[in-house]
């Protein structure tokens, strides 16, 4: 049995899944009916019994042999990443890089992370006890997966998951399954019982049926503001573990390593054409160095390459759809009504979107607060420290942020004061290393995924105390 298989009621039509280059049908899934949630779930409540009793070492060596399969047939993910998601192929490479890594990484994980001894002598009157506390597994996980990272973020998901003990319903985007499914059939091949994931595809009420239930532990998701709202209304008295995006500012300082810091916001704000959730949205550079960065960036930016995604020379592919792209452009014209200057870019074809360079954006424009989730990045001076976090921090909610200085102490101070949940330092905001906690700051923050951070969300601590008098 395949995860493509699991689910299939029967008078629901197939949704079919196309390129969102150049249209063609890649395939269809088959949908699950909400009212097919139950037995779903009864099916995960088999799967979290087998998951739990899976000793350690087989836990780990189900993840370490699918890395092992992904890497293997690490063209095919590659190839399918680029077909569904329109990532450059470069860039889907780098993603079945860090897929494998973060299987390895949850493998690991599962054996190291199973509970410490407990000091009880250190407090006067338990002199005679001693004890442990374990960490065990919730039971069943929700898990909710965007399409900009298909391979990746559903790995982040199970392996931490499976590393617990835990049984998973995984639903991934309807517009990238493939590569869930593909990494599904990976882990059933390594060995993992296959009802510890049952693979999804359906619309919202399939999930409110499903993350209503009590049989539901915890809701991992990663998407969008308004879904993480509906799934905190619907979830009830459950954990809830949420990405739900990120408008992040980079700051230039006059001290910065010059070269460095254009090449690394170029490539931070135009990574997977924009659609990365840390990716540089806001760039805000000290007045004095302002007019030469902003010269290099554009050129830099037009440089870059726009095109079909499965050549080796592509920078930047399309967007997720047609429809995105066509948003992104409305968005766009709306800022610059609003007095923004455009530099460079904002040409669509179909849902190929040029990488564009606004700047004097103003500070009450969407655009401005809201995600972008394009290859949209705005420039902006500012003349001093105070006045460049002041603007950083506007937004309602964070992920990443990052500061360019040859100054230690204005980094650390810029590190401090950010609201973010993470402060990339001579980085631009969209490093990312998949060991790291990584969640947002302000509204919506809840969790942290990073596979230790992940597992450790995906367990809960039972104590064992021996009381020897």
């Amino acid at each position: 049995m395949t995860a493509a298989k699991l689910h299939i009621k029967a008078g629901v039509p197939p949704k079919s899944v196309y390129n969102p280059f150049d249209g063609s049908l890649i395939g269809s899934i088959d949908v699950t009916d909400a009212s097919d949630a139950g037995e779903s779930l009864a099916r995960a409540r088999r799967g979290a019994g087998l998951s739990r009793d899976l000793p350690r070492h087989r836990r780990a060596a189900i993840l370490e042999g699918a890395a092992q399969i992904v890497e293997h047939k690490r063209d095919v993910f590659a190839e399918t990443i680029v077909r569904e998601a329109g990532k450059t192929i470069l860039q889907a490479r780098k993603e079945v890089g860090r897929c494998v890594n973060t299987l390895k990484l949850s493998a690991e994980e599962a054996k190291r992370n199973a509970g410490e001894i407990v000091p009880f002598d250190a407090f006067a009157g338990s002199e005679q006890r001693q004890g442990w506390f374990t960490r065990e597994p919730l039971g069943i996980i929700a898990a909710i997966t965007p399409y900009n990272d298909p391979l990746n973020l559903v790995a982040h998901k199970l392996g931490p998951a499976i590393a617990g003990g835990n049984a998973v319903l995984l639903k991934p985007s309807h517009l990238t399954p493939f590569s869930a499914i593909k990494l599904v059939d990976a882990l059933l091949e390594a060995g993992l019982p296959p009802e510890v994931i049952t693979v999804l595809h359906g619309d919202r009420e399939l999930v409110t049926a499903l993350i209503s239930s009590r049989d539901i532990r915890m809701v991992s998701f990663t998407g969008g503001f308004a879904t993480g709202e509906a799934i905190s209304r619907s979830a009830g008295l459950k954990k809830l573990a949420m990405e739900l995006g990120g408008n992040a500012p980079v700051i230039v300082m006059n001290d910065c390593e010059f070269d460095k810091a254009v090449e690394g916001c170029v490539s931070g704000a135009f990574w997977a054409a924009g659609q990365n959730c840390i990716g540089a949205q806001r760039i805000l550079v000290e007045a004095a160095l302002y007019e030469r960065f902003r010269d290099a960036f554009v050129a830099g930016t037009k440089k870059l390459k726009a095109g079909n995604p499965t050549r080796e020379d592509t920078d930047v592919g399309p967007m997720i759809s047609t429809q995105s792209a066509e948003r992104t452009e409305a968005a766009v014209n709306d800022a610059i009504a609003a007095g923004a200057k455009l530099l460079c870019g904002h040409r669509r074809d179909g849902s190929l979107y040029h990488p564009t360079v606004l700047e004097g954006t103003p500070r009450n424009c969407a655009l401005w607060h809201e995600e972008v989730f394009a290859p949209v990045v705005m420039l902006a001076p500012f003349d001093t420290l105070d006045e460049a976090i002041e603007m950083a921090n506007e937004p309602e909610y964070a992920l990443h942020a990052g500061i360019f200085t040859s100054n230690l102490n204005v980094a650390l101070e810029a590190a401090s004061r950010i609201e973010a949940g993470g402060v990339m330092i001579n980085d631009s905001s969209d490093y990312r290393f998949d060991a790291m906690p990584f969640g947002g700051f302000k509204y919506g923050s809840m969790g942290r995924e990073g596979v230790r951070f992940a597992y450790e969300e995906m367990t809960q601590p039972k104590v064992v105390c021996i009381n020897r008098r």
